[in-house]
């Protein structure tokens, strides 16, 4: 999103603001907080020391987004690039399989998926002959 928007985006304070808008439940109630009391607070103008402050005192909800941070990629690129990347029988099977919603069952399901395609492969294998 940020780099969709360089300009809008600029400084790291208006990415913090974009991202803390939303915030809901108790990290939002965090977020208040720090605005009402401790307004110098790097975690309000910094992006790093933002994202470290919630993800380490919530977490991250999903593994996809933790792995899309990690690799500085969002989540979108992240998703459409792993996706994409996975040969062409793990994708057919995954469009019939319910959404994974993390990372991890994603993974664990193209895994399983793989796994059993080259199975499949060796058992349909003509033994070797001479």
């Amino acid at each position: 999103m940020f780099q969709a928007k360089p300009i809008t985006f600029q400084l790291e304070s208006s990415q913090v603001a974009f991202a803390a808008s939303y915030l809901q439940g108790i990290t939002f109630n965090h977020y208040t907080a720090l605005l009402q009391f401790d307004l110098s607070n790097s975690i309000l103008s910094n992006w790093l020391a933002f994202t470290w402050e919630f993800s380490s005192k919530f977490g991250v909800f999903d593994t996809v987004v933790e792995e899309a941070y990690k690799t500085e990629w969002n989540y979108n690129a992240f998703h459409f690039t792993l996706h994409h990347a996975l040969p062409q029988w793990i994708k057919d099977t995954l469009c019939l399989a319910p959404k994974q919603t993390t990372y991890e069952r994603y993974k664990a399901l193209g895994i399983q998926v793989d796994q059993h395609y080259w199975e499949d492969q060796s058992e349909n294998m003509a033994p070797w002959t001479l």
